[in-house]
């Protein structure tokens, strides 16, 4: 907390707060809780459309799917305890983000984990990547909720520190959603599940500051301890006690602990809260109430209901084995009071806790994108140094810890364009997330409508037309100028992106002060989107049999600024690929038109590493070479033929298809253009006549499958 922030509170409460009202005061004015330095930019995003039903305010957002369900989708960060301890840290982003769509009143039925780290070559790096996806892979293997998908990327400001992002998506029927919030006074408050320990004791607060580089000794009480086998009786217990009608408001206890929980369901319609601290069952002995009041222990949920309910409800959660006790009561007055035993320990305006002020700091504009020479380098190097990047690689080490299968609904599995689950006997929900810290470090503003319009052109590849957005934005400390001007810019890109697409955000998430001793990271823009697609209609990367001709949408330019093949090169500068929304739509519906016709066999974006990354990846997948003229493809001006395959220009896709649906993919699209044939067992490249790689396929799978080589395995 800010000294001139301590100065208001002294001044709102005529008085100095003892020791027990600093500390949960010091908690929800936090930037983690409070999200003052990025509330002002984040009206700017546009959140209402036909589809929504409960846009960001709540734990998660709201998604119309059809008349008879809704998609709850929520995303999180958990940083900072991550980068201190992987394991806990990951396990314990993955229950939190699960129980936040679980108080919706929806059963969660699938995650996504875009997560990024530093350089593989550091031991330390290895080490933090292998613990975040173990314990990804634990615990919602444990609760029997699938890992469907994500992205895993490895970047040099990331030395020492790693981004944990975890998306939820969960199903019910409109009419079940239940709010965070109460409507009355009289109600009990219900804590529900785990002891609570000292894990997690200003967690939120050492989520909003910098770590510094002995974090790992000194952070480590911070970080919650994950126990998933209780979260699943509490998933189950929940589900069952919502289905009573009873329940009144619903809250997991997150970031915060009972402090945050308790005074914004009580505090949001302006009611107030009564809390019996003493009563919290302890894990640990000789707790003292501040301790109690902001631990963060995980699995804990807290219930309002009626008092003639109690006996209904905490009958459901003794059933599952669950503790449960009386925590406190909504009241009439907009007071939040703390007792332990019959002391009075707190007693404060509930609006004190809630009523944040904003902070606005120093924005610092910055430009440092400029043409740089591509370096003299062969067709064939350029290729086997960019698919044998860890960015690039095939991440099945990573994916197949996670059981995808449970539950049964998962459609298309994780490695390709999105995740399709099931969701009745007609129609799938296309789940996806991306990110481009490169492009948005050179490139606030395009950056991020990059990663917006990049997980749209992944849900049109499988056929799905996109439904809804959700963001999680991690940058490093807002009171860093240039940083905070990325913010914003980021902010305006995320806007015009979706405006163009008419999509709202339902919910986000922002994380500041992701550094490491003074080392910032790139921006960080992730987003997830959820689409619709008719199962008939799934269409996959893989190419499908040899003599489909093969084509490309979208026009190439020189766009290798933050690229995969001036990374690998050690190139810092270059221009970053620009997003042109009016093309990115006529290309994305040209592309879901050519689907429900039946006109492609296989589709897949052009992103991270270009055409050659995209043709390699659908011969990969479809066991089957190809062969490709690169002087036909369509450019912007004269490119070398490095420029051409390695460019990641936006609103590109390569198609496959039988001969008969050329002429009408050619009414479909402006910028169309057939570049080859998928035929033996090599990926050769061509330049009119004069060869420019063969690549056998064995080779190419060898090459693309050496993340486990680079882990030491």
């Amino acid at each position: 907390m800010f000294p001139h922030e301590e100065k208001l509170i002294r001044e709102r409460l005529g008085r100095e707060p003892n020791e027990v009202e600093k500390a949960m005061l010091e908690v929800m004015w936090s930037e983690h809780a409070s999200y003052k330095s990025s509330r002002k930019w984040l009206k700017l995003l546009p959140t209402k459309n036909e589809h929504v039903i409960l846009g960001p305010g709540e734990d998660a957002g709201v998604v119309k799917f059809d008349e008879n369900t809704a998609i709850v989708v929520g995303i999180e960060s958990h940083n900072h305890p991550s980068a201190v301890e992987p394991y806990g840290g990951a396990a314990t982003g993955v229950g939190g983000i699960v129980r936040d769509i679980l108080c919706m009143g929806a059963r969660p039925i699938a995650l996504l984990d875009p997560i990024r780290f530093g350089p593989l070559e550091k031991e330390r790096n290895r080490y933090l990547f292998e613990y975040v996806v173990k314990g990804i892979a634990d615990y919602g293997n444990r609760i029997g909720v699938p890992t469907v998908g994500g992205e895993t990327e490895f970047d040099e400001s990331l030395d020492n520190y790693t981004l944990v992002n975890v998306a939820c998506i969960g199903l019910m029927s409109p009419e079940e959603l239940v709010h965070s919030y109460v409507e009355e006074s009289g109600l009990l408050l219900v804590l529900v599940g785990n002891k609570t320990g000292r894990d997690g004791i200003h967690g939120v607060t050492f989520a909003s500051e910098e770590l510094s580089e002995n974090a790992e000794e000194e952070d480590r009480s911070a970080v919650q301890i994950p126990d998933p086998f209780t979260e699943k009786l509490l998933i189950e217990a929940t589900l069952e006690a919502l289905k009573t009608g009873k329940v009144k408001a619903l809250k997991d206890l997150g970031g915060g602990g009972l402090t945050c929980a308790s005074s914004e369901m009580a505090g949001k319609k302006g009611f107030g809260a009564i809390i019996y601290a003493d009563r919290v069952p302890q894990r640990e002995p000789n707790m003292n109430a501040m301790e109690v009041m902001i631990s963060e222990s995980q699995e804990r949920m807290l219930f309002a209901v009626r008092k003639e309910d109690l006996n209904e409800i905490t009958k459901i959660f003794e059933k599952y084995e669950l503790e449960w006790v009386v925590v406190g009561e909504t009241i009439e007055e907009p007071r939040y009071i703390v007792y332990w035993g019959d002391e009075k320990i707190a007693d404060l305006p509930i609006g004190l806790l809630a009523d944040v002020p904003i902070i606005e700091w120093e924005a610092n504009p910055y430009s440092i994108e400029k043409d740089v020479e591509t370096p003299e380098i062969s067709v064939e190097e350029a290729l086997i140094r960019v698919l044998s990047s860890p960015n690039v690689i095939d991440k099945e080490w990573v994916y197949r810890q996670y059981d995808h299968e449970v539950q049964g609904r998962t459609v298309l599995k994780p490695g390709l364009d999105a995740a399709v689950l099931k969701i009745n006997d007609e129609y799938g929900l296309a789940f996806v997330s991306d990110g481009n810290p490169s492009y948005s470090y050179l490139n606030p503003y395009h950056g991020a409508m990059s990663a917006v319009v990049e997980a749209v052109r992944n849900l049109v590849s499988v056929g799905a037309r996109p439904l809804a957005l959700v963001d999680n934005l991690n940058f490093a400390s807002p009171e860093r100028p240039e940083v905070y001007w990325s913010f914003i810019e980021t902010i305006k890109g995320l806007r015009d992106a979706a405006k163009a697409f008419s999509l709202a955000y339902v919910s986000g998430n922002v994380s500041f002060y992701n550094e490491v001793g003074n080392k910032p990271i790139k921006p960080t823009p992730v987003v997830a989107a959820l689409g619709r697609v008719k199962l008939e209609n799934i269409t996959t990367m893989n190419f499908k049999s040899e003599g489909e001709m093969i084509g490309i949408v979208g026009i190439t330019k020189k766009e290798l600024g933050g690229s995969e093949l001036y990374r690998v090169l050690g190139i810092d500068g270059g221009v970053a690929p620009k997003v042109e929304l009016e093309r990115e739509k006529k290309n994305a519906e040209g592309i879901l038109k050519a689907i429900e016709l039946g006109l492609v066999k296989a589709v897949h974006d052009v992103s991270k590493g270009g055409i050659a990354v995209a043709l390699t990846e659908m011969a990969l997948a479809g066991g089957v070479g190809f062969e490709v003229d690169i002087s036909k493809v369509p450019v912007e001006r004269e490119l070398s033929p490095v420029e051409v395959l390695f460019s990641e220009s936006q609103a590109r896709f390569i198609v496959s298809f039988n001969k008969e649906s050329l002429e009408k993919l050619r009414e479909l699209f402006d910028e169309f253009a057939v570049i080859g044939e998928v035929k033996g067992e090599a990926l050769l490249f061509k330049n009119k006549e004069e060869e420019l790689t063969r690549l056998s396929l064995e080779k190419a799978q060898e090459v693309y499958n050496s993340l486990p080589k680079l882990l030491g395995e």
